[in-house]
């Protein structure tokens, strides 16, 4: 070790960042006996994990027969061949699939985190061999934000779109009670508990609702943890440097804190996890087709440090990647704050029955009810032969009553000043909604008149919407022959927003190894660095199987990287 470095803390493991790659580091890395500190550059905890749908793809898991769908190794792995193939090597996928269920068990045996496999819920790419209809999937169960006390206001907040009566999280099981509130007695009896729930936490003095679900219930459960268990953490601490010796071992790191650079000295190692690199914009121009813009759903400190940091250390980016980031159609909403409010229509309008996208020619070219990463990929596609970025998701007035489109709610809820500021558009014709879009009058009619001739039928010969069964999945139950398709009113009102190509984390990051080791540009492994969450090269190689393959090898590499950590020679 240098002699010359004067050393201002000592602990055995340094993790930087605080989602949900880092916590399970954090947490694994003190559950096996070692001193831990981590440190996260916001004041909040929780990154990417907290404001995101919460979903954890980890196949194999122990619940996957109570759920009803028994699974095999080679069952999984056909399907990952089939959707991920030769963008990640296989000795990550298969420390994949051998470490996640590992990770669950033993997280879940501590009581650190605790998770339902889901019941139904196809693959992304359900008619491929080795896909699944449900069990690998798995959601954080409901948390009480009452249990963090005064650090509650540490956890980040969930997106707005997240959130009803400016603080009351909700699921989409919730959204159907509340939309039939006054039909039904059980979803008014259920809307009712939600909001008194609401009430008295306000009440209470809470500055939103304290019953969380989703990402902010996972990124909750973890930090729990972290405060049951006392490990140390330090907020509004970003790193500057990672600190070396002479051999290219990393000894720690040089972090800001209250305004003077303290030396932290990591014994085992170094877990950088910082969220990848969506907001910083020179790597992003250099990696993302074009064109590109401020159109990430990821927290805007997310700007690539934690692979800055492993660069400079002499680790490697990862190569052959499919796509370098995660996928999501987002429509803005331009405030007058000059804050913009970012809408990612993920899984719940695009799928339903009565809306089209067309592009800038006012033609269809994408299958709607398709995984919002293959959205954007056919948007980039059809950008090549014409205008697609932004492309137009187009409904009647029927539909944005019972499904609303985007920030516009549905129910009849207000959404006059959502037309004021020019989000939602609105016409009382297709002709004169194509002028206000700037797209040909005479195509979007034709297409429209195309798209309805085959829906009253629930066909779609063009796209397939509604051809698989995860398209179903996210249509309307209720509404045949084709839970994905209805015909769109010609008589007007017509409405539209903009969509831009978004995304949801980048896939392209730093190499690294079964042990969650970063490598160098030989594969060796650089001592004391490890990586996890999306600073590592994803393990899915930016293709996109399924919901929940972000969170789902954050987690679990992040738990690797801990055992590793605590028990190899170091």
């Amino acid at each position: 070790m240098d002699s010359s470095i004067e050393w201002d803390r000592e602990v055995d493991a340094l993790v930087v960042g605080a989602g949900a790659g880092g916590m399970a580091a954090a947490l694994t890395a003190h559950e096996e006996g070692l001193d831990v500190l981590l440190v996260e550059k916001t004041g909040r905890i929780g990154g990417s994990t907290a404001i995101s749908g919460g979903a954890l793809w980890i196949p194999l898991n122990a619940q996957t027969e109570a759920a009803g769908h028994p699974d095999s190794f080679d069952k999984v792995w056909t399907y990952l061949e089939q959707t991920v193939g030769a963008a990640a090597s296989d000795d990550m996928k298969r420390a994949y699939l051998d470490a996640g269920p590992r990770m669950l068990d033993y997280l879940g045996s501590r009581g650190l985190l605790q998770v339902a496999a889901r019941t139904a819920s196809p693959d992304y790419y359900p008619d491929r061999p080795g896909a699944a209809m449900g069990g690998r999937s798995l959601d954080p169960v409901e948390f009480d934000g009452r249990k963090l006390g005064r650090r509650f206001r540490e956890l980040r907040d969930p997106l707005k779109e997240f959130t009803v009566l400016g603080g009351m999280m909700v699921n989409i099981t919730d959204v159907r009670h509340l939309l039939r509130a006054t039909r039904s007695f059980a979803a008014w009896r259920h809307s009712m508990k939600l909001v008194l729930r609401y009430a008295a936490d306000r009440a209470r003095g809470y500055h939103r609702g304290t019953r969380l679900l989703l990402g902010n219930a996972l990124a909750a459960q973890l930090f729990h943890g972290l405060l049951a268990r006392g490990v140390e953490y330090w907020l509004d601490t970003p790193v500057r440097a990672l600190i070396r010796d002479a051999s290219g071992r990393v000894l720690g790191a040089a972090v800001s804190r209250g305004g003077k650079t303290l030396n932290v000295r990591a014994r085992r190692g170094v877990v950088v996890a910082t969220g990848g690199f969506p907001w910083d914009p020179e790597r992003r121009a250099a990696a993302y087709p074009q064109p590109t813009g401020d159109w990430s759903m990821s927290p805007r400190d997310n700007t690539g440090d934690g692979i800055r940091l492993s660069e400079q250390a002499g680790a490697a980016l990862g190569a052959g990647y499919a796509s370098p980031a995660f996928w999501a159609p987002v429509s803005i909403l331009e405030s007058g704050d000059g804050q913009p409010l970012r809408y990612p229509h993920l899984v719940w309008d695009r799928a339903k029955p009565g809306l089209i996208a067309v592009n800038g020619a006012g033609e269809r070219f994408v299958n709607e009810s398709t995984s919002y990463h293959e959205f954007v990929q056919a948007m980039y596609r059809s950008h090549e032969t014409a205008p697609s970025i932004p492309a137009f998701l187009i409904c009647d007035q029927r539909f944005i009553d019972t499904w609303g489109l985007g920030l516009a709610l549905p129910g009849g809820r207000p959404r006059q000043h959502l037309i004021d500021q020019g989000y939602l558009i609105q016409a009382p014709t297709l002709a004169a909604l194509a002028g206000r879009l700037g797209v040909p009058a005479d195509a979007l009619v034709a297409t429209v008149r195309r798209y309805n001739a085959h829906a009253a039928r629930g066909e779609d010969p063009d796209f397939g919407k509604g051809g698989t069964a995860y398209n179903r999945y996210l249509g309307d139950p209720d509404h045949h022959p084709n839970p994905c398709l209805a015909p769109i009113a010609d008589d007007g009102p017509c409405y539209a927003v903009k969509v831009y190509a978004g995304d949801i984390g980048t896939a392209c990051g730093v190499s690294a190894n079964a042990n969650a080791q970063a490598v160098d540009a030989d594969g060796a492994p650089i001592p004391g660095l490890y990586v996890a969450g999306n600073d590592m090269q994803s393990v899915m190689g930016g293709a996109y199987p399924a919901p929940g393959i972000t969170l789902g090898p954050a987690l679990t590499f992040g738990w690797v990287a801990g055992q590793h950590l605590a028990h190899a020679q170091h």
